[in-house]
């Protein structure tokens, strides 16, 4: 924030359009999924250069990421922002969880006062909120039209110059590989938090054997699992989203599979000559679906899906999973005695 923009419905703040290092480093950290459900900006009226009365109202997310994202597409812009309480989530989930809605769009609305500060009756909503919002329902509550602006903020400049009208490219949701390459990190500091947990129940595992339990085995046979973990991490987490379209199968659980079976034959291979015949099975077992479980993480962050078939895919998924799981724990612990 910059200053205010004092207006018939009080001071507004003005915010800058040009990103600083803390935006820039908070945004790095919370795209690693740190701090993640706490980085929100307070809901409210906002503003961008000297808009007037004739000036577009925008509407998003209190996310900050979105905030900041749609901000620096702004400049040599004057707006008005109308921030929603989306409870800290992006535009397109909190219009799937009910956050970002007609309800609160015109809570919004009233709240600010906008009838008092700008002449036109117009509200540029982002593409991606259309699940949540009703914009018939926003007309007759608040007498405020909804007009759908483009799917990416970069588009925003365009789109008002020339008359909010969006081309077939600005209406186009895409899922390039830049964009499911920044899905990674978050995905991996997910993960992070219940890994030491795996390579914990791993070392009790490996360490069980005709003797009893060993500290030796735990270590030596554990580092194995923790191969295999990482291998399947490798596999779902990385390897699926970068190749996901030229990935065979469409459930994300089977181009999981198959990415942790083809890094699975390669890590046994590795392991050949230092590991049984039973020890190469469980590790071949924990690496495809440990890479088939991770993939399915994905099924919320692409287009390629909808919440009928996520629901769907992981109905059959999950058991099978669970069932490998159980079995090659079950190798796993008889290999000691093979």
């Amino acid at each position: 924030m910059t200053d205010f923009e004092k207006t018939p419905v009080g001071d507004v703040p003005r915010v800058r359009t040009v990103l600083d290092v803390t935006d820039i480093l908070a945004g790095v950290k919370v795209r690693c999924g740190i701090g993640r459900n706490t980085y929100r900006i307070a809901p409210g009226l906002y503003c961008i250069g000297t808009p007037g009365k004739d000036s577009p109202v925008l509407v998003t997310a209190n996310y900050k990421l979105s905030f900041d994202i749609l901000r620096r597409e702004l400049i040599s812009v004057d707006a008005w922002i109308l921030v929603l309480d989306t409870r800290g989530i992006n535009v397109w989930c909190a219009a799937g969880k009910g956050t970002f809605s007609t309800a609160e769009v015109v809570r919004c609305v009233r709240n600010a006062g906008l009838d008092r500060l700008v002449s036109h009756r117009r509200l540029v909503l982002p593409q991606l909120a259309a699940t949540g919002v009703a914009a018939r329902r926003v007309k007759k509550d608040c007498g405020f039209e909804v007009i759908w602006g483009p799917v990416r903020a970069k588009d925003l400049n365009r789109f008002l110059a020339v008359g909010r009208d969006a081309d077939s490219g600005m209406r186009q949701v895409t899922f390039s590989l830049w964009e499911r390459f920044v899905l990674i990190p978050v995905e991996l500091a997910a993960i992070s938090k219940h890994l030491l947990w795996v390579l914990v129940a791993g070392f009790i595992l490996s360490g069980i054997g005709p003797g009893g339990f060993s500290f030796d085995d735990g270590w030596r046979r554990g580092l194995m699992l923790t191969a295999a973990c990482a291998t399947g991490i490798l596999g779902g987490a990385i390897a699926v989203p970068l190749l996901l379209p030229w990935l065979p199968a469409r459930a994300f659980a089977l181009k999981g599979l198959f990415t942790g079976t083809a890094l699975g034959l390669m890590l046994t291979a590795a392991r050949w000559h230092t590991a049984n015949g039973w020890e190469l099975l469980a590790l071949f077992i924990w690496t495809g679906v440990f890479s088939s479980y991770l993939a399915m993480n994905f099924t919320g962050a692409t287009p390629f899906t909808s919440p009928s078939g996520v629901e769907k895919e992981m109905r059959r998924a999950i058991p099978w999973q669970g069932t490998a799981v159980l079995a090659g724990v079950a190798i796993w612990v008889a290999s000691a005695f093979a």
